[in-house]
């Protein structure tokens, strides 16, 4: 039983994780560099080194995507060279596989070994319990259980460092000698996810190594030793690997993007927010159930203090520090989510531990805790999940009009608006799930829609379909002549409460809703208004929290290139696109 017990709880981590990715397959323009430069390694290869530098760089610039849309920054190809790696050997079992989900599913499981080997330490170092509380806590987690397949350049170093911090717990069966050597390896491979992929693994690394210097656990001939086989290997790799891939010597692109984003300051264009922000907004979001940072490592701090020091003070310092950095976003701290949940499970393993002594302390870890887990999962799937699937209008569209016009013409081209690009469309979409006879080319070189460009080039009938935002639609009569809106696909459109008085506006759509009626039917949907409608009354006084759907993307057909046949695209493309 307790063998059935372990391996359940061992497999929510890979099997959430996957679930996330089946239920949101597509990708943001944040993970576009990683996930373009993947389609690129297996589409086209790696050219032959006997080739002449003239050639090797003709391939990259007339190939490669990040030579014709070069971002900010350059991004490291060691990552994609990775995944593509162990991606490649299924592509050629199967030609047809849905590779952008494949290589999703590789980087998705590499991260959950991550997560799994971090609780495997923890069951070695403080038992049985702890573990699989950590476990519990960390499913229930939606934003890295989301995000574990998603190609941003912080998914594989947050992989890296978890490995990585699961070296530093203690062993009770080696000796001080093997200790000192995993830690040296731990900040090793600190260092080299550091140096290739985000450069704040610097401070997270600074915050780490110094604790480990104050508690005698490590030498400083130790940590230099460990720092410079790091750099090392770290530097040579992304030197050696990026500056090839880039045609310029000598790269380091993290180093590029440090300056870019850190001493340049450009970051700060993207936002600016307050000190506290991680603190008060980030860190209670990532590790979302709120028993864990107001009861679980309050009493981890109080009842096992060393273990939970050495687990929470180089995590809080990382990201106190980083603090100081104007511009915000989760994903720069999260690599001390896995130690502050695994501190939350120290308290947690305790309180159940000792949950006979008294009555409060047999409540807490046998009632409250395990409701909270549930009740945070439960979040994690609908409050958190359904607006996300609900938030890539490229994808959805551009894979509605794929369905639909799927064999209607040998070749169909596609210019994607930069709302597409943004939102999911992908260059991995160009090799359809459903495959035909049909080949497709996309155009995503220009934001000035097509029928409003000056006749020069590319001429007005150059593409089949169009994925639009509004203001690309056609309003002149002569763009009307040319251009048909043939289907539209909406999207989340925020959070919104309904006071006393106010009627639900039934014909906008609400991603909860329409997730009922796409699995249970028209049926399901009246349930659901029905149910909703007692609640408000009786219950919430009339107050109730809606998400809401909005028309975000349009897909205009050319009609002087498009068969006549494929006008068929329409009535059901919408309900498909919006009820993903």
């Amino acid at each position: 039983m307790s063998k059935l017990l372990a391996c359940l709880i061992y497999s929510t981590i890979p099997a959430l994780i996957l679930l996330y990715l089946l239920a949101s397959p597509y990708t943001k323009i944040e993970e576009s560099p990683t996930i373009d430069a993947v389609h690129d390694l297996l589409t086209y290869g790696i050219p032959s080194p006997r080739l002449s530098a003239d050639a090797v760089r003709e391939h990259f610039q007339t190939q490669y995507d990040h030579f014709r849309f070069p971002g900010p920054v350059p991004r490291s190809f060691i990552g994609p060279l990775i995944l593509a790696a162990v991606a490649k050997p299924l592509v050629w079992l199967d030609e047809n596989i849905d590779r952008q989900l494949l290589v999703r599913a590789v980087l998705g499981l590499f991260t959950a070994f991550a997560l799994l080997s971090y609780a495997k330490g923890l069951q070695r170092a403080f038992g049985r319990p702890v573990a699989y509380w950590y476990l519990l806590f960390q499913a229930s987690q939606f934003h890295i259980m989301y995000y574990a397949s998603r190609p941003l350049a912080n998914t594989l170093p947050l992989a890296i460092s978890t490995w990585a911090l699961q070296l530093l717990l203690p062993e009770p069966k080696a000796s001080p000698e093997t200790h000192r050597r995993r830690c040296q390896t731990a900040l090793a491979l600190l260092t080299v996810a550091g140096v290739i992929f985000r450069a704040e693994l610097a401070l997270f690394l600074a915050t780490h190594t110094l604790y480990l210097l104050l508690t005698r656990r490590i030498g400083v001939w130790d940590t230099i030793t460990a720092g410079i086989v790091g750099l090392a290997v770290g530097l040579t790799a992304t030197v050696v690997v990026d500056s090839y891939f880039y045609q310029q010597f000598p790269l380091w692109p993290e180093l590029t993007a440090f300056v870019f984003n850190v001493i340049e300051g450009e970051s700060a264009a993207w936002g600016v927010s307050p000190w506290w922000y991680y603190f008060v907004s980030a860190v209670p979001r990532l590790l979302l159930n709120p028993c864990t940072y107001l009861v679980c490592i309050p009493a981890a701090l109080v009842y096992v203090r060393a273990p939970a020091l050495s687990l929470v003070a180089p995590s809080v310092a990382f990201i106190a520090i980083y603090s100081f950095l104007p511009h915000k976003e989760w994903r720069f701290i999260v690599y001390a989510v896995p130690p502050l949940t695994a501190t939350a499970a120290l308290g947690a393993g305790y309180l159940w531990t000792h949950r006979a002594k008294s009555a409060p302390f047999r409540a807490l870890p046998t009632t409250v805790l395990p409701l909270s887990v549930l009740a945070t999962l439960a979040v994690s799937l609908t409050l958190f999940l359904l607006p996300s699937v609900a938030n890539y209008p490229g994808g959805h569209a551009l894979r509605t009009l794929q369905q639909r016009a799927e064999g209607t013409q040998p070749h169909i081209s596609v210019q994607l608006s930069n709302l597409a690009c943004q939102t999911g469309a992908t260059l991995f979409m160009s090799q359809p799930r459903f495959l035909g006879n049909t080949t497709w080319t996309f155009d995503k070189s220009d934001t000035v829609p097509p029928h409003r460009r000056p006749s020069s080039t590319p001429p007005r009938s150059s593409f089949d379909y169009i994925i639009a935002e509004r203001h690309w639609l056609p309003d002149g009569e002569d763009d009307g002549l040319e251009w048909e809106v043939v289907d539209s696909t909406r999207a989340f459109a925020g959070v919104r409460l309904l006071r006393p008085g106010q009627d639900v506006d039934e014909s906008e759509g609400c991603v909860l809703e329409d997730t009922i009626a796409a699995i249970a039917g028209e049926q399901g949907r009246a349930v659901y208004r029905f149910t909703r409608d007692i609640l408000r009354k009786y219950l919430t006084r009339g107050y109730w929290v809606v998400l809401p759907l909005e028309e975000k993307l349009w897909i205009l057909k050319n009609k002087n290139r498009v068969p006549l046949a494929a006008a068929a695209l329409g009535s059901g493309a919408r309900k498909v696109a919006s009820s993903i």
